[in-house]
C-alpha cells in the first residue's frame, strides 16, 4: 500500500524559505524504527507522523537521527496539512497528543495559531568553551531543557555567526538559541537562530520550541506580551508570539505546500 507524503515549507508564506518538514497522515500507527528510517530518508530537520486517536490526532515528530518530543515547525506543517488536504476544516480547532502533552492549532486569518508549553531559562555561569564555538562575546548565558539560550550584541552578529561545530559538540548539551534585539529600524522585536548539531541538525532554519524559551526571556526583558520575531539563518522565517508570563505560548506562523510524494510501502516489513 502506498503512503502519501506531504512537504512543507514553515514559517513562512513563500516556498523554498521558513523551514522544511515532510508530514505523514498515516492511517495507523507504525513502529518507531520505520518512522526513523523514513526520517532519515527525508533528511530534512524533521518528518512528523500524525494518526487520528478519537477525535484528536496522535504526533511525533524525528529528525534524521533521533525522535523529539517538541517541534514547533512540523506541527505548524501537520495542522497546514490537515487543513488543505481535507483531513479537518479551517473553522475547527485541532488537537495533537504528543509526548509534550496536549498541542492546539487554530486557524486565525491565515495564519496558523499553536498553543505550547513555555520554557522558562535559567542563569548559569559563563562558559568559555561556549563562546570559542560561537566566536562571539556573550552577554548572558542561560539554561533550559532545549539546550543552551545566549543573548550577544547586534542582529548583525546573529546573522554572520559561524559557530565552530565541532567545539559545540563537546559541551555537555550541544544545543544553542543565541538571540538578539532586532535592529532600531526593523520590524521585528528581536532576532535569533538556533543550532542543534546534537540533534543532528547543524542549523535548523526556523524552531518553534526555541520561540517557547525565547518568549519568556524576552517578556522579562522588554516587558510586553506580543513579539514579531525573525529567525536569521539563510532560509529565514517570521513568528509572531503572544505570551502573558504563564505556562503556555502561542506562536503564529503561516505555511506553503512544495511537494507531493509517495512512499512506497507503509511498513518496515512490506
Amino acid at each position: 500500500m502506498k503512503q502519501k507524503i506531504i512537504q512543507v515549507d514553515a514559517f513562512t508564506n513563500q516556498a523554498f524559505k521558513g523551514n522544511p518538514a515532510a508530514v505523514c497522515v498515516l492511517p495507523e500507527a507504525q513502529n518507531d524504527q520505520w518512522m526513523q528510517l523514513v526520517a532519515q530518508e527525508m533528511n530534512l530537520s524533521e518528518t512528523a507522523f500524525l494518526h487520528k486517536q478519537d477525535q484528536d490526532y496522535s504526533l511525533r515528530w524525528f529528525t534524521p537521527t533521533t525522535e523529539v518530543p517538541l517541534c514547533g515547525h512540523a506541527t505548524l506543517a501537520s495542522a497546514h496539512v490537515l487543513w488543505t488536504e481535507g483531513y479537518a476544516s479551517t473553522g475547527q480547532s485541532i488537537n495533537f497528543q504528543t509526548k509534550s502533552g496536549l498541542l492546539t492549532a487554530n486557524y486565525r486569518d491565515d495564519w496558523i495559531e499553536l498553543d505550547f508549553p513555555a520554557n522558562r531559562s535559567q542563569a548559569i555561569p559563563p562558559i568559555t568553551k561556549l563562546q570559542d564555538a560561537l566566536g562571539v562575546q556573550l552577554k548572558t548565558v542561560l539554561y533550559n531543557s532545549l539546550g543552551y539560550l545566549v543573548e550577544i550584541n547586534s542582529p548583525e552578529q546573529v546573522e554572520q555567526l559561524r559557530p565552530n561545530f565541532g567545539l559545540l559538540k563537546q559541551l555537555p548539551i550541544s544545543n544553542v538559541i543565541v538571540t538578539s534585539l532586532a535592529a532600531d529600524n526593523s520590524e521585528y522585536d528581536f532576532v535569533s537562530r538556533f543550532f542543534a548539531p546534537g540533534l543532528g541538525i547543524d542549523e535548523d532554519p526556523v524552531t518553534g520550541a526555541a520561540h517557547c524559551c525565547l518568549a519568556p526571556y524576552w517578556r522579562d526583558r522588554l516587558q510586553q506580551d506580543s513579539f514579531l520575531a525573525y529567525q536569521a539563518s539563510l532560509r529565514g522565517g517570521v513568528v509572531k508570539i503572544n505570551y502573558d508570563g504563564g505556562d503556555r505560548v502561542f506562536l503564529q506562523g503561516q505555511a506553503v505546500t512544495v511537494m507531493h510524494g509517495e512512499l512506497l510501502s507503509v511498513t518496515s516489513d512490506s
